[in-house]
């Protein structure tokens, strides 16, 4: 694993996610459930394809509700490190040695672990209190981030202020991984062999 130190968010950041496939979109190469290709994956391919010949990225879609995660983040990172009497190192990138995929983690926990910090609505947290159960997107993307950062153990730890806390740890999960190792490979090689087919074509235009 290879961290990149900077700020999530930053330019920096963009330009290091830039082309790449990342954690948080792993779901639209393979699907979390029977882990077989995606529906999305061409588009996805495309997508990145778009983003490593132009340099740039088209605007995504935030709602307040999203605002409003992002603005309780270093909040719920504060409560989870105090609550668990551990240090929680803030990164800004991760990819796997070659650089071919990568993640964004909430933070890296000692050696060994990483957590995954939510800030969802009241009534989102009220079906965590209920269900302590880590919804199938988010297990997947956990497994995403633990494949590629090699951590042992991450912690899901939604929060809500004045709500009781929610941790669930997740470890890996080899069938996840073995999945995960095998289409990532084959969706790079492709990824490349299409970038090169563009640049070619924008070559001879």
């Amino acid at each position: 694993m290879r961290v990149h130190e900077c700020l999530q968010h930053s330019e920096e950041w963009d330009a290091l996610r830039l082309g790449i496939p990342t954690s948080s979109e792993f779901k639209s190469i393979i699907t979390p459930t029977k882990l077989l290709r995606s529906t999305s994956r061409e588009g996805y391919l495309y997508t990145l394809a778009a983003q490593r010949i132009s340099g740039r990225s088209d605007p995504t879609f935030t709602s307040t509700a999203m605002e409003e995660g992002t603005r309780r983040e270093e909040e719920s990172r504060r409560v989870y490190a105090m609550q668990h009497e551990v240090a929680v190192r803030q990164v800004g990138f991760c990819t796997e040695d070659g650089g071919r995929w990568g993640c964004s983690p909430d933070g890296l926990v000692g050696d060994d672990g990483m957590v995954e910090l939510k800030n969802p609505l009241g009534k989102t947290m009220i079906g965590y209190l209920l269900k302590q159960a880590i919804p199938t997107e988010y297990h997947f993307q956990i497994q995403g981030q633990m494949f590629v950062t090699g951590r042992e153990w991450c912690d899901f730890a939604p929060y809500y202020p004045g709500l009781p806390e929610v941790c669930l740890r997740v470890e890996p999960d080899p069938v996840i991984h073995k999945a995960l190792a095998s289409a990532l490979v084959e969706f790079c090689n492709e990824l490349d062999s299409i970038c090169s087919i563009c640049e070619k074509i924008k070559g001879g235009s």
